[in-house]
């Protein structure tokens, strides 16, 4: 079958982010997606309103079923919403229930990109560092980056996450919105080996994150390399935002959905 990869998310009614996007990212890369739901969340396009995470022990059970049944080639974990969850992940991989030589993605979701809250910050960054070891990639957004680290600038937190135990580190400017084009930065092992500049298309997007990070773990599945994956995720997620679908037309603030259909155009 297409090569699985395993997503620890929370399902998103609007569907724009979360579990959806992970599926329809993942398709898009050419993999198949299993899901471990972490939470049922109440949010529209534009906002979350709050959320009801799942019981560890219940998304333990839903991940271990999908790994003795499916032959997982990547993991992906994008909103996990309590310490507890992010525990139990950590767990799983620590006792090798996942196997280590399986790639890992974490997005390490503290705030929702509407600007919700999903969980107090300085306990999930504190459950999230025991997580970082076992991370192939980490996908985390400017304000994400500078909580797990510490540290304001960009470039000397990423060397920071890579010397508490990450292999790797996608810095990501797009939320830093004093800045032009969209800068991105592939650090491996404390060294950047690759820079992009994106264009800074008009509005916000619902889902951008989870959509990346779940296309990279898709072409790791496949078999890429870290760094063909990035690079291909770049081209496509440009072409997403620019076919991105929007909610309320009258409206030039509100959030795009991101159009993860689009066909791919790889060159």
């Amino acid at each position: 079958m297409r090569p699985v990869v395993l997503c620890f998310s929370g399902l998103d009614p609007s569907g724009g982010a979360g579990l959806q996007a992970d599926i329809e990212a993942v398709g898009a890369a050419g993999g198949h997606a299993a899901v471990a739901c972490t939470a049922i969340t109440i949010q529209n396009s534009q906002q979350v309103f709050g959320f009801e995470a799942c019981p560890a022990p219940l998304v333990r059970d839903q991940a271990t079923t999908v790994l003795n049944d499916l032959p997982v080639r990547a993991i992906k974990s994008g909103m996990l919403g309590t310490t507890d969850n992010i525990a139990m992940l950590t767990h799983l991989f620590a006792k090798r229930t996942i196997n280590e030589n399986i790639p890992f993605v974490l997005d390490p979701v503290l705030v929702a990109n509407s600007g919700g809250s999903l969980g107090d910050e300085q306990t999930l960054v504190t459950a999230f560092r025991e997580l970082l070891p076992y991370a192939t990639l980490i996908t985390p957004n400017t304000h994400e980056l500078r909580a797990l680290s510490g540290e304001k600038d960009l470039h000397t937190a990423a060397k920071k996450l890579c010397a508490q135990g990450a292999h790797a580190v996608l810095v990501k400017t797009s939320h830093d919105f004093d800045s032009g084009d969209i800068e991105q930065y592939l650090y491996v092992q404390g060294e950047m080996v690759h820079q992009s500049t994106l264009p800074r298309l008009e509005g916000e997007f619902h889902g951008s994150g989870c959509s990346l990070a779940s296309f990279i773990a898709g072409r790791l599945a496949i078999g890429d390399e870290l760094i063909v994956a990035v690079k291909a995720a770049d081209r496509w997620i440009t072409q997403t935002l620019m076919a991105a679908d929007r909610p309320h037309p009258e409206d030039s603030s509100a959030q795009l959905i991101p159009n993860r259909f689009i066909t791919f155009n790889k060159n």
